[in-house]
Parts: structure tokens; C-alpha cells; sequence
């Protein structure tokens, strides 16, 4: 069972290309395949490969807003360009993803073209509570001007501050009760739909 685990890890670790296949094939012919602590070199090989990566990911995350900041830049070839001078020749799949990771929009600009834009800061709030929201709740009912809204186990106090964010003036407050539960008090003459009709303006995918 040991042996067989060993050859497992070393098949990710070739699928991720940590490994060679000249080192993998020298391996496999050493006879303590089973020893753990041929893995663990290999294995401490990887997370130094990965720390490195996640280090360069963030130092580029860092330089595409400074970059955005600085420049009207208005399509991905353009903020290539930038970035290979500024040292990362990334491919243009890699900057689509940083551009989505960092929700990246493009703005008119006044020229009548339209330029890379980052999130405000209010749209960095909003986007956070709406991850949130989706994240921690399971289901909405209401009954009059009261809305009950079940949770994960732990999730109540930040979906509850997600409805503060994103409920507007239909939301008097909010009271976390157990772990599971939100209890959400509408304001005089707003009913349950109207509450539902103003979340989903700000989360199109909500279900009811």
C-alpha cells in the first residue's frame, strides 16, 4: 500500500511537471521506492515551486493595477506589452484570469474609446458581500415585513452584514441569531417580494 502511494504521488508530481522524466524514471529504479522520505524532498521540491509561483502571481497582480492606474490602456495587447517590458511574459490566458481575479472592467474614456478600469472601492465592498451572501445562505422565506434567511453552520453574521451592504433602505436591520439563522426586519409597507426584487438587482443568480 505504502509502495502504491509513493508511485501515485510521483505520478502528480510528474502531471504537474515537477518532475522530469529522466528524474521520474531514476525513481522508480531505486529499490526503497517505499521510503517516505524520498517523497519528502520531492514533495518540500514542490511547495517551494509553489510559494514561488504564488509570490510572482501577487508581484504581477501588483504591477497589471499600477499599470492600469498609470495607463489608458484599452485592449489585453496592449497591457502585454506593458507587462513584458515590466518583466512578466505572461500569455494572454494568464492575464485574462488576473484581470477577472482583480474584476478589471473597462470604462469610456474621453476620447470616446474605452480603457482598463479597477473596482471601487464601494464595488470591491459590494462584490465581497454578494461572494458572501452566496456562500453562506441556503434558503429565504418571509411572512410580512419579516424575513428568515437559513445559513451554513457559521456563515449567519456574514451573510447578515452582506444584507446590511447590498438590502438598501427596504432594510431597517438585521439580527444574527443562532449560527444558521438571519433574522431580517423590513421597513413599514416593504413586503418580502419587494426585498427579493431589490437582492436580486445586485445578485442576478439568487434564488428564491
Amino acid at each position: 500500500m505504502i509502495q502504491f502511494r509513493a508511485k501515485y504521488f510521483l505520478f502528480i508530481l510528474r502531471a504537474r511537471s515537477v518532475l522530469s522524466i529522466a528524474q521520474l524514471q531514476a525513481v522508480h529504479s531505486r529499490s526503497d521506492l517505499a521510503d517516505f522520505a524520498i517523497l519528502h524532498k520531492v514533495l518540500e521540491k514542490v511547495r517551494v515551486i509553489e510559494d514561488i509561483n504564488v509570490k510572482e502571481r501577487l508581484a504581477r497582480l501588483r504591477v497589471v493595477q499600477k499599470l492600469i492606474k498609470a495607463h489608458c490602456i484599452e485592449s489585453q495587447e496592449e497591457l502585454l506589452c506593458l507587462l513584458h517590458k515590466e518583466g512578466f511574459p505572461v500569455t494572454q490566458a494568464t492575464l485574462s484570469r488576473d484581470l477577472k481575479l482583480l474584476k478589471v472592467s473597462k470604462l469610456l474614456n474621453n476620447y470616446g474609446g474605452y480603457c482598463y478600469s479597477l473596482p471601487t472601492e464601494d464595488e470591491k465592498r459590494e462584490s465581497a458581500s454578494v461572494h458572501d451572501f452566496l456562500e453562506g445562505y441556503i434558503s429565504i422565506e418571509w411572512s410580512g415585513n419579516l424575513v428568515v434567511i437559513k445559513t451554513y453552520s457559521g456563515h449567519s453574521a456574514s451573510v447578515a452584514l452582506a444584507i446590511e451592504n447590498l438590502g438598501g433602505s427596504e432594510v431597517l436591520g438585521t439580527i444574527s441569531g443562532r449560527d444558521n439563522t438571519v433574522f431580517v426586519c423590513l421597513r413599514e409597507g416593504v413586503t418580502g417580494e419587494m426585498f427579493m426584487c431589490q437582492m436580486k438587482k445586485c445578485i442576478p443568480e439568487l434564488e428564491n
